[in-house]
């Protein structure tokens, strides 16, 4: 609008008012909206109408048209006309931030940048953008993985908010740069700066919502440090303090009271966005610690709240969530015995793939690394290599790489015919010397490959060795289903050594801990041992009823297997690059083998 130093026009504030009812309209009337804003140019405007009306026009037609060259002209003019403008920040600013979008929509991000630049150097004066530019010329580093710059920029951001005295945005900026240093994996200097974000929001005495959105944020990249080093346990603590957070923040009332110093006016995320990422964050923890059944209750509650709010918003945060949710319930679909069910999710994420190209270049590597495992759940051990091959040249992340190479590594010694490729593998994540990643849960894992592989090639004390100290890893942070791998593994050994009591301390704790999970191929490797052992030493009702046990999970684990093996999406397996196909061919029947679940 107008200054006050001049009144404005009654027919600027007629079109205005027009232009306004039509773009509020429900539905809204754009192309009449578009119309009255272009009649205020036939009045001959001052600059300052003529600056803002353009920076409405390009508002208006980049965020309801496809029409973004004509966006793109209305901005550009409203950034060169508002800078010869004196006090007009908030008309130059805006075009500045909305235009450096639209470029960066067009994938002219190297035009995209200096303008940003300009404007954070212009900004100085004005703290809530100079804020919001910094931010938004961070996050530009950030898609790019140029991380540093990044970095340098929340630094830059944090000392500038700091100086203006806004230590909430200050905190929100430090926090910032603490979750690009954990993705860097740059942990000596993520410790120190999370210590003093710590001790800037519990001095902070503001809005309680703002307080408790800085303490779920500073929580949740705790969270995430621990679970991406594999401490289930040791995360615990934080955890329910997160959830603790989380409960607070819903009872509280939003207050429309607007903060005295503008450079506070940020926010980090929705309540509502903030409750499905501690769902989110409770989920991989549970799928970690082999809580699969609570993992399934929170991604359902977590799903059900992300329909209502993509009904409403169209943030890209919130797909996001969405895969990375199904994303860990597949995995939990493939461990408790449900492949078809997985299969179907595996095709919800293929579907969001093909609306995003974003999502696609993210997660792709996962979603091989996904049907990777389905395919060694059905005994596809080609298509299985095939898949975690199209994960290796995707992926840069440490420790997804290590992840895919100890399944790679599983297919190998299942196959039994790649000596050559295993020892490969193996060497590279080294449990002993020079282990990829500080990941507890992964090293763990590395252990219990290479015992596997040592029971495989007969070499049973060596094998014993390893799984002793999979067991010793597993049990210090609650790693339960690897507890229970090791456990019937170890069992396994011992009974095939003869020695039957030791056997049985093994098989049947491995057994209590596979129904907890539950973890169906672990009941049904326990049951046939269980069987066995029974048989062996003449415990005939024992054995009865632990070979009733095994043919029912059999049977459970071969009605599923030629249930998924009947779906269309079945045929995902043959996939290794572009795009996910959408259109499946539907199958006339199971196409493996049978005999490895058996």
């Amino acid at each position: 609008m107008a200054t006050s130093t001049e009144a404005p026009e009654s027919w600027y504030l007629a079109l205005l008012g027009f232009a306004e009812h039509f773009r509020t309209s429900s539905p809204p009337k754009i192309r009449l909206c578009v119309h009255c804003l272009k009649a205020v140019f036939q009045f001959k405007p001052t600059q300052r109408i003529e600056a803002r009306t353009h920076l409405q026009l390009g508002s208006v037609l980049y965020q309801h048209t496809k029409n973004i060259e004509l966006a793109r002209s209305h901005l550009e003019k409203a950034w060169f006309i508002s800078q010869q403008i004196p006090q007009f920040e908030d008309v130059q600013f805006e075009a500045a931030s909305l235009l450096s979008e639209l470029y960066c929509q067009q994938n002219l991000v190297d035009s995209a940048k200096p303008l940003l630049r300009k404007a954070i150097q212009i900004s100085q004066q004005t703290p809530y953008w100079h804020c919001r530019l910094l931010f938004q010329l961070a996050q530009l580093h950030t898609l790019e993985k140029d991380l540093v710059s990044a970095c340098d920029l929340l630094g830059v951001g944090a000392e500038y908010a700091r100086v203006v005295g806004s230590e909430y945005t200050r905190a929100l900026f430090l926090l910032s740069k603490g979750m690009l240093l954990l993705m860097e994996r740059k942990l000596s200097e993520v410790h120190p700066l999370l210590t003093l974000c710590s001790t800037i929001v519990e001095n902070w005495h503001g809005n309680p919502i703002q307080k408790e959105s800085l303490r779920v944020f500073f929580l949740v990249l705790q969270v995430t440090h621990y679970l991406d080093a594999g401490q289930i346990k040791s995360v615990k603590p934080c955890l329910k303090q997160l959830q603790q957070c989380i409960q607070t923040i819903s009872t509280l009332h939003d207050d429309e009271i607007l903060p005295s110093n503008s450079a506070d006016l940020f926010h980090w995320l929705p309540k509502e966005h903030m409750c499905v990422l501690v769902y989110l964050v409770t989920v991989m923890h549970s799928m970690q610690a082999g809580y699969l059944e609570k993992a399934q209750k929170y991604t359902d509650k977590a799903l059900m709240q992300l329909e209502k709010l993509k009904m409403l918003d169209s943030s890209p945060i919130l797909p996001t969530f969405q895969v990375i949710l199904l994303e860990h319930i597949i995995m939990c679909r493939l461990v408790t015995g449900h492949k078809a069910t997985a299969l179907q999710e595996i095709s919800q994420v293929c579907q969001l793939f093909h609306q995003s190209s974003r999502l696609f270049t993210n997660h792709a590597a996962q979603l091989h690394t996904l049907l990777g495992l389905y395919c060694i759940s059905v005994n596809c051990m080609d298509n299985a290599e095939a898949q975690f091959t199209a994960a290796l040249q995707m992926t840069t992340h440490q420790e997804l790489w290590t992840f895919i190479v100890t399944n790679l590594a599983s297919v190998y010694i299942r196959e039994g015919n790649r000596q050559q490729e295993l020892y490969s593998l193996l060497e590279r994540i080294n449990p002993d010397h020079n282990f990829p990643v500080s990941s507890h849960c992964l090293r763990a894992a590395a252990f219990y490959i290479r015992g596997l592989f040592s029971f495989f090639e007969g070499r049973y004390n060596e094998a014993k060795r390893f799984l002793r100290e999979t067991l010793k890893m597993s049990n210090a942070e609650d790693l339960n289903r690897l507890t229970a791998c090791s456990l019937v593994l170890l069992g396994h050994i011992f009974f095939v050594l003869g020695n039957h009591r030791e056997s049985s301390n093994m098989v049947v704790p491995a057994m209590q801990l596979a129904s907890k999970i539950p973890d169906m191929s672990v009941q049904l490797w326990s049951s046939a041992l269980l069987k066995d052992l029974n048989k062996s030493c003449g415990n005939t009702i024992d054995a009865h009823e632990a070979a009733q046990m095994h043919q029912t999970f059999s049977q459970q684990l071969l009605q599923d297997h030629m249930a998924a093996c009947s779906l269309p999406e079945h045929n995902l397996i043959g996939w290794t690059e572009g795009l996910p196909p959408v259109q499946l061919q539907p199958q006339n029947g199971p196409t493996t083998s049978l005999t490895s679940l058996l």
